[in-house]
């Protein structure tokens, strides 16, 4: 769930102001080669055709050359970033998914990579912002501008607004990139419109934006870049957990604030020492993760070995907390001399199971215990996935299904001893990785997936064994995708309670007290634990 694997730079309000990306290279908005910090006015006096000196007047920070001045060509990282936005609103793609492969394609070095990071995702993320600010600049609606000139101007906004990059480089850049990939007319709409936005800074946008404004959710839609039925949603979410709504500004800051990218250790199979040794840090919350020190994680063998993985730690800890439960003498363990051994021949499913990396966690924990998963997944191209994200874990532990997870109960009913269900959902909870998601989703997709949520979660519990424990896990913190599912679940049968989630979770955590319970059940937050905000219900069917 770490997206690219570069940390993409950015913190708190609309475009993460003052950073940008992991490298650093924000300070000067140039590296060796870009041309990015060039492109500032010429000579205040000049001569015309016909010998006489015209004035220009005092030296102006803009795209203010000559034609033959101007830059005509499109500098390599901001071209990265147009492409990558260009693919999320064309091709319905995900930025995390695209961003490494354009990267690659024009081979940007560590900063430049850095710099597009940032880029791509900043003006992703504040896309909504960014809007409003443009629509008070263009001198027609938004919807009737070229789509290509439209993200053309986000990319501009985000640079003049929220990197440190000079604005006539930021000026004269995008309006090369524009003149290179889109046309020269479109290229002087976007200089002229980008030169409205030097006009104020953030801050003062944002105060135009909100003036006069009374909703206090809209007032934090425009200030923290999120629609406004997410800020209903989450201000909902907060409270229906256990958490004081005065706490929405904080979880959508750190909705817009670049997320560390984890790893793990595979149990028993994978170390860290070569992540620590290149300057990775211990994780604070679950044992055997650390947290990134950036870089191309590929150039770890024990990465390329598939030992050590990119996983967020809120995964770690909800697939950690179901291994971990105490079956007792239920689930056919027995209470004989031979308990040990009736334990150590559990059967674990994974029902929804890609693209792998929960399924990688598990397989490893059910190898060290002489446990076997299986790992489902209805999509062929994600079953590939979770093979290979399996494929460090002995082969005899461990074997793949395709098939829908509906299925599974019917088909293999009470065979399972411990499942996770890690459902389909809206993903709300994981705003800070994906950062075109908030602009796709709509309420519509909740009600969408409450069905398919609901069938999965009754696939698991005919599948589970009598005494034996599912797991019902979402990266989205909504009620409705969350307790009201486990709620209709556990009302329709008399055969189910809930276990201590929030116990489960401080078990298998370093610190003991994360405080993530309310009510049997347990909900991390990226603004309190600083991991994605993943749902975990634990239920067991009783003996």
């Amino acid at each position: 769930m770490s997206g690219s694997g570069a940390n993409p730079g950015g913190q708190g309000r609309p475009g993460g102001r003052g950073k940008a990306g992991q490298n650093g290279q924000g300070s000067s908005g140039g590296s060796a080669g870009s041309g990015r910090g060039d492109g500032g006015p010429g000579d205040a006096s000049r001569r015309n055709a016909k010998g006489r000196e015209r004035n220009r007047g005092p030296q102006r920070s803009f795209t203010e050359q000559a034609p033959s001045q101007r830059t005509r060509r499109a500098d390599p990282a901001r071209l990265v970033a147009f492409e990558v936005l260009r693919a999320v609103a064309q091709d319905d793609a995900y930025a995390n998914l695209v961003l490494p492969a354009r990267i690659r394609h024009h081979h940007l070095d560590k900063r430049d990579a850095g710099f597009a990071t940032e880029l791509s995702y900043g003006a992703l993320r504040s896309q909504g912002t960014y809007d409003a600010i443009l629509a008070r600049c263009v001198d027609r609606p938004l919807d009737q501008l070229d789509p290509a000139v439209l993200d053309a101007l986000r990319i501009g906004v985000h640079q003049l607004l929220a990197m440190r990059v000079p604005a006539h480089a930021a000026l004269d850049q995008t309006v090369g990139l524009a003149r290179a990939v889109i046309g020269a007319g479109p290229s002087a709409l976007i200089n002229a419109v980008l030169r409205k936005v030097t006009a104020r800074t953030l801050d003062e946008w944002l105060d135009l934006l909100v003036a006069g404004e009374t909703d206090e959710t809209k007032i934090a839609s425009l200030r923290y870049a999120h629609p406004e039925w997410i800020v209903r949603a989450m201000r909902q979410s907060l409270v229906a957990h256990g958490r004081p709504a005065s706490e929405i500004n904080a979880l959508l800051e750190a909705d817009n604030a670049a997320p560390v990218v984890n790893l793990v250790a595979l149990p028993g199979l994978g170390s860290l020492d070569e992540a620590l040794e290149t300057g990775a840090t211990p994780g604070e919350l679950v044992e055997g993760s650390a947290l990134s020190s950036g870089g191309d994680l590929g150039r770890l063998s024990s990465v390329r070995a598939g030992t050590t993985r990119v996983q967020d730690v809120g995964s770690q800890l909800v697939a950690r907390a179901l291994a971990a439960v105490d079956l007792g003498t239920a689930a056919d363990a027995g209470t004989g001399p031979n308990a040990a051994a009736d334990r150590s021949r559990e059967a674990w499913l994974d029902l929804c199971a890609g693209p792998g990396g929960k399924a990688a966690l598990l397989g490893a924990l059910a190898h060290q215990r002489g446990a076997t998963l299986l790992a489902n997944e209805p999509a062929p191209h994600r079953a590939k996935l979770v093979g290979q994200a399996l494929a460090a874990v002995p082969n005899d532990s461990w074997q793949v299904r395709t098939g829908d997870g509906r299925d599974v109960g019917a088909e293999q009913p009470e065979g399972f001893h411990r499942v996770l269900v890690d459902v389909p959902c809206t993903g709300l909870g994981a705003l800070r990785r994906r950062p075109e998601s908030r602009w796709r989703r709509s309420p519509k997709d909740i009600a969408d997936l409450g069905p398919l949520q609901r069938e999965l979660l009754a696939s698991a519990l005919a599948a589970v064994r009598p005494g034996g424990v599912v797991a019902y896990v979402t990266c989205s913190p909504h009620p409705a995708e969350t307790t009201a599912v486990v709620a209709d679940a556990i009302r329709k049968r008399d055969n189910l309670e809930l276990l201590d989630a929030g116990a489960a979770l401080d078990a298998v955590s370093l610190t003991g007290d994360l405080g993530a319970g309310h009510e049997l059940t347990a909900q991390l937050w990226p603004h309190i634990h600083h991991t994605d905000a993943m749902f975990l219900a634990l239920i067991k069917k009783k003996s």
